[in-house]
């Protein structure tokens, strides 16, 4: 005889309800773990890098991280406007803005920093996601702003016509927007000049810039850098906000699979114990598939077969508490601004795939020293128990 029947492994395992229910909870926990950091890694990763727009280019301070690191002064602003392959519907499609921190109190309690950005109707016009949800759209040399819908959740007071006082000024809000998910949504925006005004600026932090097409990207890069009034950097919008998004992501990845290689050992040991009771109880069952016929092999794959439906079920349940936490919406400190980002747990195929294999990896992991030691059990000593 070659091989033992799968049906045998697939009884093995239902005999032992308790044993079976304790172990597939553990593999299932641990999968749980790991599609969570997973999922907070490209959830993140979706809200940064969806944010910005392929054709706009974001200009700089050369060397600055961030546009709240940034300064970029009026005459300046005036020069990159008017550089070619800038698009014109009529006017200049670039946006001089000002990003500031101020910070606001949590309905948890607590306060946390949150980005303010000037900008202007054009500077609106460059972000295809945004749209109003409810009020309107600040009106230019007021102090008016409109509220994304991710801070709007999380912070008081922040209903359509109350106020908010910083930069000395109360600003009442007159809109609600949302922006496809991104990271505007965790942000407060309103008109550039006045909020310079309030905070006593003379620079902008960027210019936002609509190209005439993606190939112009090159030609406003050399004439930047080839410009000594221009001590700037321009890189592409979407790619500048992913770039923001690595120190996060890489804090996520680490802290969240050091978790998931603990637990995962844990689940590995108590899989493994749960294989080797099944080959102690079941000696002198052995010894009977080895009398039958069945090769030392055979009794080796049946039993890694059993180990594998454990990790099966277990990455399978792993999964579905996963999918329970899908598009569940998470917060926490964008290490590059400092301030509030709101993001979601994403599921996807390559996570559930990832996640399944992880779940077999143990499953191999746990069952082949028993596996092994099953399969090397003498029939004459074996006997003795019968």
């Amino acid at each position: 005889m070659t091989s033992i029947p799968f049906k045998y492994s697939v009884q093995n395992i239902l005999m032992r309800k308790i044993t079976t229910f304790f172990t597939v909870l553990g593999l299932a926990l641990v999968v749980f773990v790991f599609s969570s950091v997973l999922m907070l890694d490209a959830g993140l990763k979706e809200t940064l890098v969806s944010t910005g727009e392929n054709d706009n280019v974001i200009v700089t301070r050369r060397g600055a991280v961030t546009e709240i690191q940034s300064l970029i002064s009026k005459e300046q602003a005036s020069i990159i406007e008017q550089l070619e392959g800038v698009a014109y519907i009529p006017n200049p499609q670039a946006s001089k803005e000002t990003v500031v921190l101020i910070n606001l109190p949590k309905k948890n309690g607590k306060k946390s920093n949150v980005v303010i950005r000037g900008t202007n109707n054009i500077g609106l016009s460059l972000r295809r996601d945004v749209s109003i949800t409810s009020g309107r759209i600040f009106k230019d040399g007021s102090n008016e702003i409109i509220v994304g819908a991710a801070i709007a959740k999380r912070f008081r007071n922040l209903q359509l016509g109350n106020s908010v006082k910083f930069g000395g000024d109360n600003w009442r809000i007159v809109g609600h927007f949302v922006s496809g998910g991104n990271g505007f949504e965790s942000e407060i925006w309103s008109n550039s000049e006045n909020l310079m005004q309030s905070f006593k600026r003379q620079t902008y932090s960027s210019v936002i810039v609509r190209l005439v097409d993606k190939q112009k990207f090159l030609n406003i890069s050399e004439a930047i850098s080839a410009d000594v009034r221009l001590p700037l950097q321009v890189k592409v919008e979407k790619l500048f906000y992913e770039d923001q998004s690595e120190a996060l992501s890489n804090f996520i990845t680490i802290l969240g699979l050091t978790l998931t290689v603990i637990f995962s050992v844990g689940a590995i040991i108590g899989a493994s114990i749960t294989m080797q009771a099944a080959v102690t109880n079941r000696v002198s069952e052995i010894a009977t598939l080895r009398a039958l016929g069945f090769k030392r092999s055979a009794i080796l794959i049946a039993f890694l077969v059993e180990s594998l439906l454990l990790a099966t079920l277990g990455g399978l349940l792993g999964l579905f508490l996963a999918l329970c936490i899908s598009n569940l919406e998470f917060s926490t400190t964008n290490f590059q601004t400092f301030s509030e980002l709101a993001f979601k747990f994403s599921m996807d195929g390559e996570i559930a795939l990832l996640s399944m294999l992880f779940a077999l990896l143990m499953g191999i992991l746990g069952g082949l020293i028993p596996a092994f030691h099953a399969s090397t059990i003498k029939i004459t000593e074996a006997l003795r128990y019968c």
